[in-house]
């Protein structure tokens, strides 16, 4: 499937991406790596990167992930991602990799892993669905 390019992204314009700092590394079908490099505005009272900013890193990826194994009519939306956080994260960069587990017709499991400096932040584990878009 031929991707658009846009400051890395395969799907063009990524606003919200874009207002966090998300970088897509690197995807291939069922498969991605996305980072951002985590800064003060990324922080939560605690000092520690906003588990919010984490869970959509998760997104983004798994996002990415199944994004490139779909055909030209198809589009993806989110149905359920559960993520454990296992080890606070502080500013600097944080990687997620992310593959897909199962595709099947209409649903998709995936799994990221986010990582900063080698220290397992968190897992997540997500449910998609896969449907025809409509011509725009």
């Amino acid at each position: 499937m031929p991707f658009p390019q846009n400051n890395g992204s395969p799907w063009g314009e990524f606003p919200f991406g874009d207002l966090l700092g998300i970088k897509h590394v690197e995807y291939s079908s069922g498969h991605s790596i996305v980072s951002l490099n985590t800064l003060k505005k990324h922080l939560n009272p605690m000092g520690t990167v906003h588990g919010a900013v984490t869970f959509s890193l998760a997104d983004t990826g798994m996002a990415l992930a199944l994004y490139t194994s779909l055909s030209q009519d198809e589009s993806l939306a989110t149905l359920e991602i559960k993520i454990t956080y296992l080890n606070p994260a502080k500013t600097g960069i944080l990687n997620c990799s992310t593959k897909v587990l199962h595709k099947g017709h209409r649903f998709a499991m995936l799994e990221s892993e986010i990582i900063q400096d080698e220290q397992l932040i968190a897992k997540a584990s997500g449910i998609y669905a896969m449907y025809l878009a409509k011509p725009r």
